[in-house]
């Protein structure tokens, strides 16, 4: 997965929208695919931020329960 485009690029592709251009012609203009355009006006009207959401989260070891297990076994 790439990271997230920066907010200094979100900022003019939503502030191009809202001053009323349409989002295709916004999307070729600053070389973003159109759904990228039409997600960054929806998160700006929603939430009044462009900033992406966290990406990833919190994934539990798999391997804990067996700890002290595999620990003996390597001794």
């Amino acid at each position: 997965m790439t990271a997230p485009l920066s907010n200094d690029l979100r900022e003019r592709v939503v502030e191009a929208v809202l001053a009323g251009e349409p989002c295709r012609s916004v999307a070729v203009r600053f070389g973003v695919s159109v759904s990228s355009v039409v997600k960054w006006s929806q998160r700006y009207r929603a939430t009044g931020s462009v900033a992406p959401a966290k990406m990833g989260g919190y994934r539990k070891p798999v391997l804990e329960p067996h700890r002290d297990f595999i620990v003996e076994r390597i001794r």
